[in-house]
């Protein structure tokens, strides 16, 4: 009796590892090549140097900026270039089939189904996509890092919560890689318009301007960049950030005053907002705001930079700036594109910065710079930004950006605008105006340290 008991129990354990290798074959590249989209060779290229680094690869970022076809695209990558397709395990935890058993226990029989039915031929490259939704995740990677069991890559969308898991069971055990939307280079790859040369590049000048416009309309989530439909996928992208990784993570009932709260937000970016201001305009408490706006950079919806002071008091009692993660969701809730074009430039120049890991502050003594760069102890550099500059407006960026200048013994600024290219000298200083096309182009990123991951 005992063996029939015994047998069947066996039976139910092959039967339930069979289901689950079955569905997650709908995901992997075992029996099949997936379609893996456009590439993005800078990301892909990280990959590779983080790799290397024998730590696990952490991929963070605002939801449906690209993680899960990057993490396809270089398995594919790998797969072309030799590797055997049964040496990669892809798990997707948002996958429904799964969202009633996600836990430590499912998440080692996964494995175990894997390493017995697939039955990969060397190392396992093992990536685990939205991690977030399997509680005590971080002992299972732990456990086979330090085994050396697979070259593992872990993808999420939750700052707070994943840096604090982070931060125990896998100190000095992981590398990062921060994904964002589309920067404007990609956007015109992935509408068909490359170029090698800057001659290339200048000759293509009145398409890339119309590009800039449908860029900043737009924005750059990947899906959103190749379909018809933007405002559609926009809106599902705006609502599974509010519910899904704020509302139900954060338990949050106030729903309705979560969504004005981000609204609002989105409307203003690239302007100070106090948290009192904001409580009394959305009608929620001081402290709801102040952790609702926490929750709302944690899910990478937004950013927020302090007004630069060599007093971290002053910096914490002054007003902050707000940058959207995406232009084309800022659109979808804040005014008329045509009306604003001056704050998106400046949200674009902002990411360009965010996107480099470069510490930003602006900064107000007489009249205000839009964004001031800081390296270590120094102040390196000073920008304004303004769509169109004009006699009546012209005075009033210079001595901002003049006042940044003296005030940090700078030699030259830039002023980036919609299509003004020349330099000025003002005194002993320099000022460079530069079209925003041509800024985002031809600026060059800087080199990654997988160790120094700063978030604003």
């Amino acid at each position: 009796m005992t063996d029939i008991l015994l047998n069947r129990h066996n039976i139910t354990n092959s039967m339930e590892k069979d289901r689950i290798i079955e569905i997650l074959d709908e995901w992997n590249f075992w029996s099949k090549t997936q379609d893996t989209g456009i590439p993005r060779e800078e990301y892909l290229e990280r990959f590779e140097n983080m790799i290397k680094t024998g730590q696990v690869v952490f991929i963070t970022g605002v939801r449906r900026s690209g993680k899960s076809t990057l993490m396809k695209q270089y398995i594919r990558r790998l797969i072309e270039g030799g590797e055997d397709r049964k040496n990669f395990l892809y798990i997707n935890f948002e996958e429904p089939k799964f969202i009633d058993d996600l836990s430590l226990k499912f998440l080692n029989e996964v494995f175990e189904a894997y390493l017995e039915i697939v039955q990969p031929v060397s190392t396992p490259n093992l990536f685990l996509d939205e991690v977030q939704h399997v509680n005590g995740w971080e002992r299972f990677v732990r456990a086979l890092h330090e085994k050396a069991s697979a070259n593992i890559f872990v993808s999420g969308s939750s700052a707070s919560l994943l840096s604090r898991e982070l931060g125990t069971a896998l100190t000095g055990r992981h590398v990062d890689i921060r994904v964002y939307p589309l920067t404007f280079r990609e956007f015109l790859e992935f509408n068909d318009l490359k170029f090698k040369t800057r001659l290339e590049m200048l000759s293509n000048k009145t398409r890339i301007k119309q590009m800039l416009r449908e860029y900043l309309a737009s924005g750059g989530f990947p899906r959103v960049t190749l379909s018809q439909e933007k405002e559609e996928i926009l809106g599902r992208y705006f609502e599974d950030i509010i519910l899904r990784d704020v509302a139900e993570r954060y338990s949050i009932k106030k729903v309705d005053k979560l969504r004005s709260l981000a609204k609002f937000y989105l409307t203003n970016i690239a302007s100070p907002s106090s948290f009192r201001k904001v409580a009394n305009f959305i009608g929620l408490s001081l402290d709801s705001v102040e952790r609702f706006s926490s929750y709302l950079r944690d899910a990478y919806m937004l950013f927020f930079i302090n007004k630069f002071s060599y007093s971290l008091k002053e910096q914490e009692i002054n007003p902050r700036k707000v940058y959207s993660i995406d232009t084309g969701l800022r659109n979808l809730v804040g005014f008329k594109f045509s009306e604003d074009l001056g704050k998106l430039y400046e949200n674009a120049v902002f990411l360009e910065f965010q996107k480099n890991n470069e510490e930003v502050y602006y900064y107000v003594n007489r009249y205000e710079c839009d964004l001031i760069i800081k390296k270590g102890r120094v102040i390196t550099s000073a920008f304004q930004v303004c769509y169109s500059i004009t006699e009546e407006n012209k005075e009033r960026e210079l001595e901002g950006l003049l006042d940044a200048l003296n005030d940090f013994d700078l030699d030259e600024g830039t002023i980036i605008t919609e299509d003004m290219e020349t330099s000025e000298k003002h005194g002993k200083k320099i000022v460079n105006f530069v079209p925003l096309w041509k800024w985002l182009l031809e600026r060059k990123p800087l080199p990654h340290n997988p160790h120094d991951q700063a978030f604003q």
